[in-house]
């Protein structure tokens, strides 16, 4: 799908939609802390008004997505076409997801090369959401954040670590330094 066919279909929802922001392959230090965040901001919200849309995973942010059906809510997901490519990245689809959108998309999200406007699939998430919630997250989130709040939406931020482990692992993996935080850096940009 392109970018505007996923607005569209959003749109013909009529519902207002809330995206999750946060750790995907990297998981969370405090699943358990990241979950209970979660669950009080679904308390502000109706299952019958309200859509609950994150990167159709099933690990990391997508931990959400049973919990959100648990409580009555539609789930929706949208990433890059991309995962389509490699059988890993479907694998790890949550099978809580109700409606997802694959966006045409040369990249995983976050800002073209060299540009400071957003990838398709980056740009999708964030004209789909009406309300933005991180908790934690990479550059990823962090540009979709920071988007959503440069056009005025309601951006909320909740810090929060990746898992350690898995954070130093993949950086061995890579050749890179262990890292020397585990947290999204920068909280203070989504103050509200």
């Amino acid at each position: 799908m392109t970018a505007e066919a996923v607005i569209a279909f959003f749109l013909s929802q009529r519902k207002t939609v809330l995206t999750f922001y946060g750790y995907s392959g990297m998981g969370y230090e405090d699943e358990k802390g990241m979950l209970e965040i979660a669950r009080k901001v679904l308390s502000r919200y109706s299952p019958d008004t309200t859509l609950v849309n994150i990167g159709v995973t099933s690990v990391g942010c997508g931990a959400i997505y049973p919990l959100a059906k648990s409580m009555g809510f539609t789930t929706t997901g949208i990433v890059t076409s991309l995962a389509l490519e490699h059988p890993a990245g479907v694998a790890g689809i949550s099978e809580s997801v109700d409606h997802i959108c694959f966006v045409a998309d040369q990249q995983w999200g976050g800002n073209l090369p060299h540009s400071d406007q957003l990838s398709p699939t980056s740009r999708a998430m964030v004209e789909c959401s009406d309300i933005l919630v991180g908790i934690g997250g990479g550059g990823i989130a962090e540009a979709e954040m920071l988007a959503g709040k440069a056009q005025g939406k309601p951006v909320y931020f909740y810090p929060a670590d990746m898992n350690h482990t898995r954070a130093i692992q993949y950086a061995k993996r890579m050749g890179l330094p262990p890292p020397e935080s585990f947290d999204s850096g920068k909280p203070e940009l989504f103050k509200n």
